[in-house]
């Protein structure tokens, strides 16, 4: 198997998500980290267990973003929230972090519901389309097929390294890859990546050590993973 296959079977496209660098518009059909402002005319922030509630994280408009993912087909409006400290690796949604999803027929509402300790700092997003983003070698998502191949490549001398053929985005995304910082893990059968929210000096996030937060959805049941790494 030649460079050009094993690129061609690993690439996934992706959207890298930049914040600031622009004047918001004020509309609802903007991406936002570190500030949720649209909620159903019932529903406040949510809470965890003991009544606190949890950071505002993102709220993503899907129709402005070229994001096409099967897994988010119908979805309007995501918004996320986490808990400070953050959660335990692969926590069930409901008490440290809720990610809420919202369809061309929920009607919603602009509110402004500050949150004590939040020390996230709001920004628009723009987005980049990334025609090619690939994964991480060590657990990031190469076959084992393709590891063989590219092991056989480099015994050959034809490439020192995998990652002189690839590129990764590291960056605030959706699709592609997600960005390990230790070795990648799975979060089960059925579960398809589809977003991160890295750290970024300019909204004051720092994920731990230079981390991202990565989310999966399943591809059947709508349920969604969460899991971070850092150096």
């Amino acid at each position: 198997m030649d460079i050009q296959e094993i690129k061609q079977r690993l690439a996934r496209p992706a959207v890298k998500l930049i914040a600031g660098g622009f004047r918001p518009t004020g509309t609802d059909e903007e991406s936002w980290l570190g500030d949720v402002f649209l909620f159903r005319p019932d529903e406040e922030v949510p809470t965890n267990q003991a009544g606190q509630p949890l950071l505002p994280y993102a709220q993503f408009y899907l129709p402005a973003l070229p994001v096409n993912s099967s897994l988010l087909a119908g979805v309007r409006v995501l918004t996320v929230f986490i808990s400070n400290p953050l959660p335990e690796h692969f926590e069930p949604m409901g008490n440290n972090w809720v990610i809420r999803e919202y369809g061309p027929d929920d009607v919603l509402v602009r509110k402004s519901l500050p949150v004590a300790g939040t020390f996230l700092k709001p920004f628009p997003l723009t987005a980049q389309v990334v025609p090619e983003d690939f994964p991480l070698w060590d657990g990031g998502g190469v076959p084992e097929d393709l590891e063989q191949e590219i092991l056989a490549l480099e015994r050959a001398g034809e490439i020192q390294s995998y990652y002189d053929l690839v590129t990764h985005t590291y960056e605030h995304k959706f699709g592609g890859y997600p960005s390990f910082c230790q070795s990648g893990v799975d979060p089960g059968e059925g579960f398809e990546f589809v977003f991160q929210i890295s750290s970024d000096a300019k909204i004051n996030l720092n994920v731990v050590d230079s981390g991202s937060l990565m989310f999966w959805r399943h591809n059947e049941t709508g349920e969604w993973a969460l899991y971070y790494d850092f150096y």
